[in-house]
């Protein structure tokens, strides 16, 4: 059974950084492709929308619209693990960030944001001064 575990959320100002972090159990091998999304606070799950997934297959990555040079998204090759570089955060970035992986798709893509296999349970990121 695949279980996920974020964390790293937290409380920051507006311009500060954070840095999420996955770790992912009970996935064998390197074809899958795994990332992030988030849901702003009172949008529920219709609300949760991509940021960024990366593939261990063939190590692509993909951005949503206007986050690419804010985040960064990266891969531990040693023990497996995804991190979630955020950079000059906003309110707007306030978010719970869930990390999710598919086992459908060996190549990040925006196909990766459509449904997902499993999720982990979400870490809180608030940006307020």
């Amino acid at each position: 059974q695949v279980q996920l575990v974020e964390s790293g959320g937290g409380l920051v100002q507006p311009g500060g950084s954070l840095r999420l972090s996955c770790e992912a159990y009970g996935i064998n091998g390197d074809r899958y492709t795994i990332g992030w999304f988030r849901e702003p606070p009172g949008m529920g799950r219709e609300g949760r929308t991509g940021v960024s997934c990366i593939s261990p297959t063939d190590e692509s990555t993909y951005y949503a619209k206007d986050l690419e040079g804010r985040f960064i998204i990266s891969r531990d090759k040693e023990n497996g693990r995804v991190y979630l570089q955020m950079n000059n955060l906003n309110a707007e970035d306030t978010a719970v960030y869930y990390c999710a992986v598919d086992f459908d798709y060996y190549t990040c893509s925006p196909f990766f944001f459509i449904s997902p296999d499993s999720w982990g349970q979400g870490t809180q990121v608030t940006v307020s001064a």
